[in-house]
């Protein structure tokens, strides 16, 4: 058993599953409370930048060889790619909770469900981009 373990957490995808699952419950705690003081739409992308923050330190921690850039570099790289998954979590958001749902009759914690599937949505493409681009080794 302790083998098994073992050997999934020598798995990078496995450890940036987790160091992204645990980013994206700072995320999501952060726009649950957020929200209690200002827009829906405001406080995703407040949450995601905390959120971001959180899995910037835990991958560079745990995840990624040393790319041999430095700390700013690599976090205006992880910034880039995070602005391509801000928009994609923005806008799948977005599109459940004011669309999709209401079109469908869904209303159970709608805004929240939303926002953890439009969180969840960029995984894969996220870690081959931080895999080939932010923490990649400099040349």
């Amino acid at each position: 058993m302790m083998d098994n373990l073992t050997a999934m957490m020598n798995r990078p995808f496995i450890r940036f599953a987790l160091s992204g699952g645990f980013a994206a419950a700072v995320n999501i705690l952060s726009r649950l409370a957020l929200s209690q003081v200002t827009t829906y739409s405001v406080a995703i992308v407040i949450a995601y930048l905390l959120g971001m923050t959180t899995a910037y330190v835990l991958m560079k921690l745990f995840v990624f060889e040393k790319s041999g850039r430095s700390v700013q570099n690599e976090y205006i790289r992880f910034g880039l790619v995070n602005l391509v998954a801000l928009v994609q979590v923005w806008a799948v958001s977005m599109a459940l909770a004011r669309f999709i749902f209401p079109w469908i009759g869904f209303d159970f914690h709608a805004e929240t469900v939303a926002h953890i599937i439009g969180v969840l949505s960029p995984i894969a493409t996220s870690y081959f981009m931080h895999k080939y681009f932010t923490f990649a080794g400099a040349r």
